[in-house]
């Protein structure tokens, strides 16, 4: 059964959420520790023929006024990347869809939760992009299955 991705496109890290087989539940899968463009988009890709994932779901960090910042375009130019290698590839048979999600508060929101699981300030920083990729996911497929 195919699956969707999330994730958390920052400058030094990429948080990666994966749903499970319903795409029902988002699961926080790692973060993963950026090299180059070239290397992060070809580990993407493979994660993305393990998993059989059908669909990427990207926060888009927009500034609480609704605007793009640096960061956005950084992700967007990314994203691009990532389409473009999904394109050309023999590694997957049909295209993967990227949706771009707006992704305001979700780091806020994964600090509070690892707060309340009482985890140590050196925990919370080297698990809160996956924990905010899981919640960009988590919006996603609570959408997707309408709300549920």
């Amino acid at each position: 059964m195919s699956r969707i991705m999330g994730l958390d496109v920052g400058d030094r890290t990429i948080g990666i959420a994966i749903s499970d087989e319903n795409k029902r539940i988002a699961l926080p899968y790692e973060n993963y520790f950026r090299t180059s463009n070239k290397n992060d988009v070809n580990y993407i890709l493979e994660l993305c023929v393990e998993k059989n994932v059908v669909t990427i779901v990207s926060g888009l960090p927009y500034n609480m006024n609704g605007t793009l910042g640096p960061q956005a375009e950084k992700t967007k130019n990314f994203l691009k990347l990532l389409e473009k290698k999904f394109k050309y590839s023999d590694r997957i048979e049909s295209t993967i869809n990227i949706i771009l999600w707006d992704e305001r508060l979700t780091s806020m929101a994964a600090e509070k939760v690892m707060i309340a699981a009482n985890l140590s300030r050196e925990k919370r920083k080297k698990n809160i992009d996956k924990i905010a990729g899981t919640f960009i996911l988590q919006g996603y497929l609570d959408y997707y299955n309408g709300g549920m």
